[in-house]
This record gives C-alpha cells, sequence and structure tokens, in this order.
C-alpha cells in the first residue's frame, strides 16, 4: 500500500505550517474560558499565596541569616 493511500503524504512546509495553525484552532474553541468572576477569585488566590509563600522564604532568610551570624559572626 502506498503513503498517499494511507493518507500521510509529505506536505511542504507552509502545508504543515497551516496544518498546525487550523489544529491549534480547533483546540482553542473546545476551550471553557473561565467568567470575569472565576478570573478574578483565581487571580486573587495566586496573588496571596505567592505573597504567603514569599514572606515564609523571607521568614526563613531572616532566621538563617540570623543563625549563621550568631554562630560564626
Amino acid at each position: 500500500m502506498s503513503s498517499e493511500a494511507r493518507g500521510d503524504t509529505k506536505l511542504s512546509l507552509f502545508g504543515r505550517l497551516a496544518l498546525f495553525l487550523r489544529q491549534v484552532v480547533a483546540e482553542l474553541r473546545k476551550v471553557i474560558w473561565p467568567t470575569r468572576k472565576e478570573l478574578v477569585t483565581y487571580t486573587i488566590v495566586v496573588i496571596v499565596f505567592v505573597a504567603a509563600m514569599a514572606a515564609i522564604v523571607a521568614v526563613y532568610d531572616y532566621v538563617f541569616t540570623r543563625g549563621v551570624l550568631f554562630i560564626f559572626g
């Protein structure tokens, strides 16, 4: 059976690019986008979480810095 009979013919560079873009658009149409309220909620959750993690890292940094200075300082 030839490759053309199986349907896997070689496409040119522009043909592959066009196929890729069509597939991207088709996948984006399947996406369920969040509502504005959900988007605001998720954004606030992420910002609060990142701020909390930054605070935890800052506290650990301060404690370890003081500990090292106490021991070796």
